[in-house]
């Protein structure tokens, strides 16, 4: 009779916890980072040329971050700091990789920084990136040294769309073998196609995928079916444009169709964003001012959201500050880990404001860093500081006031200059100097010339 009662307890108990286990089950992760999409090139942000109905649907199920940053301006370091959760300028990694970097094993995020992926190993998942990589082109460096079971892409910058291998760094690769010729079609349904294969894989094991489309980045290549979808756009380079991200759209729909046809996407953490602003051609930061590279709002603000129907409220706007660098924690929280372990982060976890609604802000203080220094920015509050080399001076803005940057007031308040100099000056204390340099500084200064070139021409021989 004993062992009888006994027995009844245990499988109570069993059957009591087992909703438990259940809720407790770790969420599938999903990152879609676009390349150079500018933050009007979305329709949740405004876009009314460019036609992304999927994005839309996906963005209103979940949380859009009004004001979410990436780390730097342009490609390679924003990657580096997403993925490590740190500013890259923490371990030198302010400039995009130079030519023949194949070679050169010292150039890329270091082996000794934690990844996303190997942090999400440790808790059990199966991890894959999918695309552009950009985070050291040396073999060592690639992304199955990094934390992920499988990768599919390329190591270097821009590519082709059609899949044409140009060199080592620019050949597509299945876990560091070419992807015969035959096998690829267009670039951004063939990471697509990788990806579902992934997600449908026959594994018990929750998954983190890391999927960078090289899209909208040039060159400018679409396929006559998102060409078709944007033949209302009458300016020929936008247009182009608009179905490179049209084309981003409807394979983000295929994967969202995968996880409802698969039974996952409740519980998918799912988030996009671009990794910096807009590109000067085509792309579209509108209202904000500047572009990739640039440290205005235009070059570090994207379009980003995140959805988790399980536990996330639809149709959320969070208007604090956030930066790509809380991914990485926010990731490891949602997987049953002890943010708290993990010192070394600069990023925080978001959950506790978008889940539980806790006040404050996630970030008193953002920075920004480019090639050790030749510019640089500073947030605290609604206050920004630019130390900007397209101006050659420091520029301040009242974001709250001035969400446009439209008027410098860096002469009305010295005081506040100096607090925000003292504030980078000290954060800057604990960054090393680049690994290696690239040709922004001589870019900026080509380009702020051009510019101010073309604002005298129009000016006329009077100079009116």
């Amino acid at each position: 009779m004993k062992n009888t009662k006994l027995l009844f307890t245990l499988a109570l108990g069993l059957l009591t916890a087992l909703p438990s286990v259940a809720q407790e089950k770790k969420p599938n992760i999903i990152v879609v980072l676009t390349d150079d999409q500018g933050w009007a090139d979305v329709g949740f942000n405004g876009a009314t040329d460019i036609p992304t109905p999927n994005l839309d649907k996906l963005a209103s199920q979940g949380v859009i971050f009004d004001n979410g940053y990436v780390s730097h301006p342009y490609c390679s370091p924003s990657r580096a700091g997403l993925l490590t959760g740190r500013y890259q300028a923490r371990f030198g990694h302010d400039c995009n990789m130079p030519y023949k970097a194949e070679n050169d094993d010292t150039v890329g995020t270091p082996l000794s920084e934690k990844m996303i992926p190997e942090a999400l190993k440790e808790r059990g998942y199966r991890t894959s990136a999918i695309g552009k990589w950009h985070l050291g082109d040396h073999s060592s460096l690639h992304p199955t040294q990094q934390g992920f079971d499988h990768w599919f892409g390329f190591a270097g910058g821009g590519m082709n769309y059609w899949g044409v291998p140009d060199g080592p760094i620019k050949t597509i690769v299945r876990n560091g073998k070419p992807v015969p010729q035959n096998e690829l079609r267009y670039l951004t349904d063939d990471f697509t196609n990788e990806a579902i294969d992934f997600i449908t894989k026959k594994d018990d094991k929750p998954f983190f995928m890391y999927l960078a489309y090289n899209a909208p980045h040039a060159p400018d290549h679409a396929t006559q079916q998102y060409l078709e979808n944007t033949k209302h756009i009458e300016y020929g380079g936008r247009s182009i444009y608009a179905a490179m991200v049209n084309a981003v759209d409807a394979n983000v729909g295929r994967i969202d169709s995968t996880l409802v046809a698969n039974g996952m996407k409740e519980n998918t953490i799912l988030v996009f964003l671009s990794d910096n602003g807009g590109r000067t051609e085509h792309a579209d930061n509108r209202p904000y001012r500047g572009h990739k590279g640039m440290l205005f709002e235009g070059g570090i603000k994207v379009p980003f959201f995140i959805t988790w129907p399980d536990k996330l409220k639809a149709g959320q706007h969070y208007e604090k500050p956030i930066s790509s660098l809380d991914l990485f924690p926010t990731f490891l929280e949602a997987a049953g880990g002890d943010v708290t372990k993990e010192t070394q982060l600069d990023g925080t976890t978001l959950l506790p404001y978008i889940l539980d609604g806790k006040t404050g802000t996630p970030h008193e203080k953002l920075f920004w860093r480019s090639v050790g220094g030749f510019e640089y920015a500073v947030r605290i509050g609604d206050y920004k500081l630019y130390k900007s080399s397209y101006k050659n001076k420091t520029l301040l803005f009242n974001l709250k006031s001035d969400p446009w940057e439209r008027t410098d007031i860096a002469d009305k308040h010295p005081e506040k200059i100096a607090e925000l100099e003292k504030a980078y000056t000290a954060w800057d204390a604990k960054n090393l100097v680049p690994g290696w340099l690239d040709p922004h500084r001589e870019n900026v200064l080509k380009e702020e010339k051009a510019l101010q070139g073309m604002r005298k021409k129009a000016q006329g021989p009077t100079g009116k």
